[in-house]
């Protein structure tokens, strides 16, 4: 069911990813890891518009050649949403939504959950809303790849990090951990007024850029969900991926 706003996914694709170059152009069942993405967005039927946004004409045109959209930045940029604020300054849109290009297994639900969230904040008091998943193994709270979030009582993010957090010095308290699942829905000013901020000294330590939103004041509603994720970070994920599949 789509909102009332006009909404726009937007999927940053870089072709040089620091663990895994070239993941985004491997074999998924058929069809590149990209294209997978650009068509699981598509399909939701959630967005006026799909937007793949590339440094790489690889990129580029594995998506025009499919029939999909795409843009080729102008610029170099340091982070996916730098790169689809660029693009978005010229697009038409009250909500824009990051679908990172390495996660083709998001689907309508979890997406849905993050738009709502726009629906009902009729003051506009949330800059952006970004999803979490619940870690239960030890291996992956542990697991650096994996991005921690913390939120307040409100479910506001007050922190990100690749370190396990909360640090759970009492045992006899449950405590819950929360993995940062990469898909961002922005208000087009916020995303606009990131990419006009410098890169802040927590982003650039953790390498995590939602952090430069929070140290500059923007509002993060972090919403839950159960369901499947899959990033491609390594070519283990790779794997994992195409046996999920099958």
């Amino acid at each position: 069911m789509k909102t009332n706003l006009k909404v726009v996914a937007m999927i940053p694709a870089r072709f040089e990813a620091s663990r895994f170059p070239g993941k985004l152009m491997q074999d998924l069942a058929g069809k590149t890891v990209i294209l997978r993405t650009y068509e699981a967005a598509l399909n939701s039927q959630l967005f006026d518009a799909v937007y793949v946004v590339t440094d790489s004409q690889q990129i580029f045109d594995e998506i025009k050649d499919n029939g999909g959209q795409v843009i080729m930045s102008e610029k170099e940029h340091e982070c996916g949403s730098d790169r689809i604020a660029e693009a978005a300054e010229q697009i038409k849109a009250d909500i824009i939504l990051n679908v990172q290009g390495d996660e083709p297994f998001i689907n309508e639900k979890a997406l849905s959950k993050l738009l709502k969230v726009f629906e009902t904040d009729t003051e506009h008091k949330i800059d952006l809303a970004s999803l979490k998943t619940k870690l239960v193994e030890y291996e992956a709270i542990e697991n650096p790849n994996n991005v921690k979030v913390i939120t307040n009582l409100e479910g506001l993010a007050l922190y990100f990090s690749r370190s396990p957090i909360p640090f759970h010095r009492d045992k006899e308290v449950k405590v819950a951990y929360y993995k940062h699942v990469g898909i961002y829905a922005f208000r087009k000013q916020a995303l606009l007024d990131f990419y006009k901020m410098p890169m802040s000294p927590l982003e650039a330590a953790e390498k995590i850029e939602c952090l430069r939103h929070l140290e500059n004041g923007k509002t993060i509603k972090m919403i839950e969900t159960d369901e499947i994720s899959i990033g491609i970070d390594t070519p283990e994920d790779l794997i994992q991926a195409r046996r999920h599949f099958q």
